[in-house]
């Protein structure tokens, strides 16, 4: 499972922040400096430094360093009749005040040539005994900080008192992976990052090809599944230490970061909220379930909740949707927050305009969802309606009666506003819910699942609205379907095909919004420039705004088509024309006309009549919603009554086909099929029936002995 991340753990700015390297990271291959490495690591903190950032640096690599030097050494002053003999290993603390220096040296020179100012501090363990010594360095610290001086630690390892230093895993600290945990809580940082030779930290060793990278670490999950493999290569930490380490600063109230030195930019996209490394913080387990569940356990779980939730009293059922209401309201800021590092993530991504459009979730959408679900508590409540009422015979009366389908899966793509809609709906109707949204949109909908679940009793259980978080779980979901009732994706043609062709579940949406706008030869100009105007501009990627602009053949001459074709453009607009179209007003020709944009682009082609317009809506849409501008009352009707499509308009922009304009509330999605719902699907679109019969003994006995009357009865 996915978890959410980044924006949560930084709670506050980040100001202070420590970053320890690895001796993986500071040495390559057979002990020497890593210099372009290296060289990068100081141009990220020197910039961290520039932009206000107090950044305070933790190394190791001194031991590894002045090894290299001194077997160097070693060798060039021996003879060859002394290289023959076994060679005595090194003295671990001369090791370590040979490499401190060169150490130091390069990064002094590396910070000097980018105008940085560094401070090299050594410190050992004994000394964190002394609380003066600890205020002190507070003090010293604080000092340099505000010189934008960028300390340097290390530990002291030519004269540590500690039996080994190298091997001993005792004391105040053991290591420099403990060390920058210790100065992080010492110095009040805001943030730890620990930067090693791999991504971050895996379920076992990451060589292994079955381990998985963890994005957030959760101490009641990970701490019994994790394998650890061998110790640092070159240093006498490794992954054990660091997870130690950050475990003991994360749960100490400080946000720690695994994540890879090999890459130049991490620190930088850590600091952006982008999801690199391992996230460490005491507040995990409230984002991410403790247990993984399967794709069965989760169905099982949400027709579970389902049906508790059918067996609360309509207004209980009411007041679960004006929770939902008041808790989406209420936490306008947190879910801004983590929309807006989805919508800068797509944008670096370089995702198309029309998909970044459609991830934004501003203060003024958030209100509006929160009205819609009002809207839906406030309508009349559907389940258990008797739609049907018979008399069977003497004494025996049927009943059908409204009932919710059970569990619905509905995968969506980039619109995280569509989570809020669809999770009221299966409240209102009673149905358990999983949700897969897609990955852009990842943030945005784990914060809006957390609200509403959060709102809904624990009579019922937040498993009612289950989110899928990996892909890989689809494809589990979909053989459900024994388990699952109904599958809506929301999405392009791609997805919606995809499913269709993958699963036994029957499956209610559509493919393509290619919808229509036909201006008749009796038009009112002005309503028509206005109706295509909000069609194509409302909200351009939207899958009910206009894709084709169809024009009567009149209105070439009398300066109407133009006149259409202005108020487009100086919108921003761009045109593509049909044969006809791209020839009279000089666009480029659309290569087909079965896209849809989803953008400020439209196609435009020019029609002989109604007739024709309607042919051509038969031949290239999506029996969407379609729509045309006449006050012919005749051309009107024959237009509504022969268009084949699940919404059609007269004099209407095609925006207004959405569930919340109908008055459903809110929709699902909309299904441009045949079999169940079309159109907006609303709540009644969720619902199935059911039969219930009432007798006083009545069997049936081969129809003898029984007199049947089948006479309706008024409900």
């Amino acid at each position: 499972m996915e978890e959410t991340d980044r924006s949560r753990a930084f709670a506050k700015d980040v100001k202070r922040i420590v970053v320890k390297v690895g001796t993986a990271v500071v040495t390559g291959k057979g002990g020497r400096l890593a210099l372009g490495r290296l060289g990068a690591l100081c141009e990220q903190l020197a910039e961290l430094n520039s932009d206000g950032f107090e950044v305070i640096l933790v190394t190791s690599g001194a031991v590894g360093l002045g090894r290299q030097r001194l077997r160097y050494r070693q060798m060039i002053n021996s003879s060859f009749a002394d290289l023959q003999k076994p060679q005595s290993e090194l003295d671990g603390k001369a090791c370590a005040g040979v490499g401190q220096s060169s150490l130091m040296a390069y990064y002094e020179t590396m910070f000097d040539q980018l105008d940085v100012t560094a401070a090299q501090l050594l410190v050992n363990d004994s000394s964190f005994r002394d609380k003066d010594f600890r205020k002190q360095l507070s003090e010293t610290v604080k000092s340099m900080l505000d010189l934008s001086v960028i300390p340097i630690f290390n530990e002291n390892d030519a004269i540590s008192t500690r039996r080994a230093p190298y091997q001993d895993s005792s004391g105040i600290f053991w290591d420099n992976d403990s060390l920058a945990a210790l100065l992080a809580l010492e110095l009040k940082a805001d943030l730890l990052i620990l930067l090693s030779d791999v991504e971050g930290l895996y379920t076992g060793p990451p060589s292994d090809p079955d381990s998985k990278l963890i994005h957030t670490f959760i101490k009641e999950k990970h701490q019994d599944e994790i394998t650890f493999g061998d110790k640092s290569r070159l240093g006498r930490g490794g992954m054990t230490a660091k997870v130690k380490a950050a475990v003991n600063a994360a749960y100490a109230g400080i946000p720690v970061i695994i994540t890879s030195g090999f890459s130049t930019e991490n620190i930088d996209k850590v600091l952006r909220g982008l999801r690199v490394g391992t996230l460490f913080h005491q507040d995990a387990c409230q984002w991410a379930p403790v247990t993984d569940s399967t794709a069965r356990d989760m169905a099982v779980a949400a027709r579970e909740s389902s049906r508790k939730l059918q067996a609360l009293s309509s207004e209980d059922r009411k007041q679960i949707l004006y929770n939902v209401a008041d808790a989406l309201e209420a936490n306008v800021e947190t879910i801004r927050a983590e929309n807006e590092l989805d919508v800068a993530a797509a944008q670096e991504a370089g995702l198309e305009e029309s998909m970044v459009a459609r991830l934004v979730m501003t203060p003024a959408k958030i209100s509006s969802l929160a009205a819609s679900v009002r809207k839906l508590a406030d309508m009349e409540d559907p389940i258990g309606r008797v739609l049907k009422k018979t008399e069977v015979a003497d004494g025996l009366v049927l009943e059908k009666t409204s009932s919710p389908l059970g569990v619905l899966l509905i995968v969506f793509e980039s619109r995280p506003d569509a989570l809020v809609q669809i999770a009221s709906l299966a409240i209102r109707s009673g149905n358990g819910l999983l949700l897969k949204g897609g990955k852009e949109a990842r943030r945005s909908n784990a914060i809006l699942h957390k609200v509403i679940t959060d709102a809904i009793p624990e009579t019922v259980g937040g498993k009612l609205i289950g989110l899928v978080t990996s892909r890989e779980e689809i494809p589990d979901l979909l053989k459900l379907d024994d388990v699952i009732d109904l599958v809506i994706p929301r999405g392009s043609n791609k997805l919606v095909s995809q499913i269709k062709s993958t699963t036994k579940i029957p499956v209610l949406g559509h493919a393509d919004g290619i919808c229509h706008v036909y201006v008749d030869k009796a038009c009112n100009v002005d309503m028509a420039k206005r109706i295509v105007s909000d069609s194509k501009l409302d909200y351009p990627a939207a899958c009910n705004a206009m894709e084709t602009l169809l024009v009567h053949k009149d209105h070439e001459q009398n300066g109407v088509l133009n006149d259409l074709i202005f108020v487009l453009q100086n919108n921003g607009v761009t045109l593509y024309g049909g044969p006809k179209a791209s020839t009279i007003l000089n666009i480029p020709q659309a290569p087909t006309f079965n896209h849809e944009y989803c953008s400020k682009a439209c196609t435009v082609e020019v029609v002989e009549d109604v007739y024709a317009a309607i042919d051509h809506i038969h031949r290239h849409g999506s029996a969407h919603t379609d729509c045309i501008v006449t006050e012919d009352p005749e051309v009107a009707e024959l237009f509504l009554r022969q268009v084949d499509s699940a919404a059609v308009f007269h004099n209407a922009s095609t925006r207004f086909s959405d569930g919340f304009r109908f008055g459903l509330g809110a929709e699902v999605g909309i299904s441009t099929g045949r079999i169940h719902a079309r159109g907006p699907v609303g709540v009644e679109g969720l619902l199935t029936t059911r039969w219930i019969l009432r007798g006083n003994g009545q069997v049936v006995d081969g129809d003898n002995g029984i007199a049947y009357t089948h006479q309706d009865i008024p409900i």
